[in-house]
């Protein structure tokens, strides 16, 4: 998870840092961090609508600039060509319902994370789909 936190700290966001790692047989496949798309302007230079408009955490993510952490973990991975199917995911916040569709769709069998995050129809999903989530405790904390 320190590898985890540590992709989080590239994050672009103003509001949350969030990192994800998708790993298979002890192999880190592919970093996400939540942030701008590609080449264009971050929060910090133009503003976080999200703020300004006071919409609370977990709701309303389409008015968001970035993408989330668990949605670039999955698009590096298919911008190289690696598949994920059956992999883990390593994220320092548990993921909203719109990344648990991803998810589940992209065959992650296993979530790990360290931070929850308010997103009940995330977690039916997820059981429902049969994804083990496991909740880190972090150590030393």
């Amino acid at each position: 998870m320190s590898i985890t936190r540590l992709v989080a700290s590239r994050s672009t966001c103003m509001r949350r840092k969030v990192g994800a790692l998708l790993v298979k047989d002890h192999r880190i496949l592919s970093t996400g961090y939540n942030g701008a798309p590609a080449g264009m302007k971050h929060c910090y230079e133009v503003g976080c609508l999200r703020e300004k408009l006071g919409i609370p955490s977990g709701q309303r993510h389409e008015l968001c600039r970035a993408l989330h952490a668990e949605q670039n973990v999955i698009i590096q991975a298919a911008f190289h060509g690696i598949p994920v199917a059956g992999s883990h995911l390593y994220c320092t916040n548990h993921p909203c319902v719109i990344c648990t569709k991803m998810l589940i769709n992209a065959g992650i069998t296993r979530i790990y994370y360290l931070e929850g995050y308010p997103d009940e129809l995330s977690a039916q999903l997820l059981q429902e789909a049969e994804v083990e989530l496991v909740k880190v405790e972090e150590q030393g904390a």
